[in-house]
């Protein structure tokens, strides 16, 4: 693990996590998914995590977006103790400091790219045309500020992407997770939205952590952290 230092963005220590599931006979059975891992990322980073089906990255990556919680171990986000945190207090971690960025985009559907864009900032009680007024900035920085009217199925999968990232920046959070990014997307569009992640990385020191199975997916990162059957095998720069 690298010395953590005031630009510690994550700090894992002695990491695990299980599930306990009941078998047939009504017998609870404990489902280790991740052991031991220590790790912590950078301020500025942008790592790739690998893994093969059921290695535990999607679980880590839950974890790191304050939608799972540790067995056991310690987790600190910007060197607070997320155990130590209400749900109140999670809740506006995963609104304000954390972008989400999903394989099936979860775009509303009935709604337009635009209103799409703002509506994390609607949650946190911004007024609509402020709202709106900065989701349409950063669609227009994404490249689509001319498709903020159209509704999610007038979209290709790429621009689907690109709204779903310009949605996670709006509350200029210091970390975007991104599970699996391109997974639905063709090698030119998925190119074009390793890109904007790297751009997004280098001109706006936005930390990435990102999931994929994807070996020219993971190139993009300057760091690869590789799973094997719950512990991390491999970290390395990739630079």
């Amino acid at each position: 693990m690298k010395n953590v230092t005031a630009d510690t963005l994550i700090r894992i220590e002695h990491l695990g996590k299980s599930y306990s599931l009941q078998d047939a006979h009504g017998q609870t059975i404990t489902s280790p998914v991740l052991f031991d891992v220590n790790l912590s990322i950078q301020k500025g980073e942008f790592v790739a995590i690998m893994g093969q089906s059921g290695s535990g990255k999607s679980t880590l990556m839950n974890i790191l977006g304050c939608l799972d919680t540790p067995s056991e171990g310690s987790y600190w986000l910007a060197g607070e103790n997320v155990a130590m945190l209400s749900n109140d207090q999670l809740a506006q971690i995963r609104n304000q400091r954390i972008g989400f960025v999903f394989q099936g985009f979860n775009l509303l559907k009935r709604i337009t790219a635009l209103d799409n864009v703002a509506m994390p900032l609607l949650y946190s009680g911004i007024n609509r045309a402020q709202s709106r007024k900065h989701a349409l900035e950063l669609l227009c920085r994404t490249g689509l500020g001319k498709f903020a009217q159209h509704l999610p199925n007038q979209l290709s999968g790429g621009q689907q992407q690109r709204v779903a990232i310009s949605r996670a920046l709006i509350n200029q959070p210091s970390l975007i997770l991104a599970d699996e990014p391109t997974g639905n997307l063709d090698s030119q569009t998925s190119q074009e939205i390793m890109l904007l992640f790297q751009r997004l990385n280098q001109e706006q020191s936005i930390t990435i952590v990102l999931v994929t199975h994807e070996d020219d997916i993971a190139a993009y990162a300057q760091r690869l952290i590789i799973l094997k059957d719950g512990r991390v095998i491999v970290d390395k720069s990739n630079v």
